[in-house]
């Protein structure tokens, strides 16, 4: 009687509310697939775009597109304003020689630097004896999945033994802004006292056991999105640990022969892990942009590309030429908009509600400027500006700033920097 259409159909619709979220996922998938183009592949979220996103967590032009899976080389491109930089097609066959010297004969070489640099009280691997697993899979859901399970197993074999492992090119998720990301570190062992140490293989040279010290900070910024990963999988596998050191392989001076050196990413994980929590979803993004929005390369002209792109808000920073496809376009758009944001990061702190290079000059001749960023007789930041203008003026032997000028970033600089 209990399954008859007329007993109380309230009580069935309660099993389906534990299910309720399922939907979510789905539709948010298919609503990045739109903005992406639904027979464009999704473009890859790796670490170092990761890092760089992290690095500028305001940026929601960024966490949109890179979320949906959009080629930003290609879209720099469509826009009129190709990133012009990139590894050489040399450095990269270099990059994967070196990779492939390092992970030769079973990971030998490798294991060895590991072991001197961090594997004091682990007895020695021995070779031809670590294991390496199959990692292969279908999709990428496939091989974090089998990743998973392969840390799994090989903490277990380490516990009370001397079994070492290497993970060569594991795949792990990491949930940024509501979307999964799927990152592919060089390589991943697990010691036999449980730790899980990440290894990061880099064409750069070390000279006299030292390194260029930006490539070597963005290797570890790199690193701690790894470690952040991995500590996902380590909450789930009982004696599993991550270390907070990741190895460092190089080539040694000059030549094609690895060194190591071990590098402490415990400050750029806590940066990374609080800077990807401050990233605003990408369905609250989405929501945002008007019907019809798409950046699908291959049906959308030029100009409803730009139209889609400038839909989305950015944080452009002087900082982002290095690390963001898309950074000449906006270094365009905030120097057509008089955005202060294009003198850099420092001179748009220093001017406080100063927004624009407008609202700049009329505060330093001491004239009102309409709209948001006007400038506040009363403000110190305002005061400061006319007393520097003056004061350069003075030491230029020239009129304070006319109507009309163009303002150089060097004539900005030089009065932000009398407000210090």
């Amino acid at each position: 009687m209990s399954d008859s259409p007329g007993s109380a159909p309230a009580p069935t619709a309660a099993p389906a509310s534990p299910a309720a979220p399922e939907p979510r996922p789905t539709t948010l998938r298919r609503l990045l697939a739109e903005l992406r183009g639904p027979d464009v592949a999704p473009h890859p979220l790796d670490a170092r775009a990761l890092a760089a996103l992290a690095a500028n967590p305001g940026c929601g032009r960024r966490a949109l597109l890179d979320g949906a899976g959009v080629d930003k080389t290609a879209l720099a491109a469509a826009l009129g304003s190709p990133a012009p930089f990139g590894q050489s097609q040399f450095a990269f066959m270099r990059g994967n020689a070196f990779e492939a010297r390092v992970k030769a004969d079973g990971g030998a070489e490798l294991m060895r630097l590991l072991h001197e640099r961090m594997g004091a009280g682990s007895p020695a691997p021995v070779p031809g004896e670590v294991r390496v697993p199959d990692l292969s899979a279908a999709g990428p859901q496939g091989r974090a999945a089998r990743t998973a399970l392969a840390l799994r197993e090989a903490t277990g074999a380490a516990a009370g033994s001397a079994a070492w492992t290497l993970l060569v090119h594991p795949l792990l998720a990491l949930e940024v802004a509501g979307s999964p990301a799927y990152l592919e570190p060089d390589a991943v062992v697990v010691c036999p006292d449980g730790r899980w140490t990440v290894v990061e293989i880099k064409s750069f040279p070390m000279i006299d056991s030292s390194a260029d010290p930006s490539k070597v900070g963005a290797a570890a910024r790199q690193a701690a999105v790894y470690v952040l990963a991995l500590e996902r999988v380590a909450d789930l596998v009982s004696g599993a640990r991550v270390d907070h050191s990741v190895l460092l392989v190089c080539p040694r001076d000059f030549s094609n022969l690895p060194t190591a050196s071990v590098v402490d990413v415990r400050k750029q994980r806590s940066v990374t892990r609080r800077q990807l929590t401050r990233l605003t979803r990408i369905e609250d993004i989405a929501a945002t942009l008007p019907e019809g929005t798409s950046f699908d390369l291959e049906r959308c002209t030029p100009t409803e590309l730009t139209a889609a792109v400038d839909a989305v808000t950015a944080a452009y920073a002087p900082e982002c030429l290095a690390a963001c496809e898309l950074a000449f376009h906006c270094r365009g758009r905030a120097r057509s908009a008089g955005a202060v944001e294009a003198l850099g990061r420092g001179v748009r702190g220093e001017l406080g509600g100063l927004t624009t290079v407008g609202a700049v000059l009329a505060a330093a001749r001491g004239e009102g400027a309409p709209g948001a960023g006007a400038a506040d007789d009363d403000d110190p930041t305002v005061l400061a500006l006319r007393r520097a203008a003056a004061l350069r003026a003075e030491a230029l032997k020239s009129r304070p700033l006319e109507e009309g000028a163009v303002l150089k970033g060097a004539v900005l600089e030089g009065v932000v920097a009398g407000c210090r």
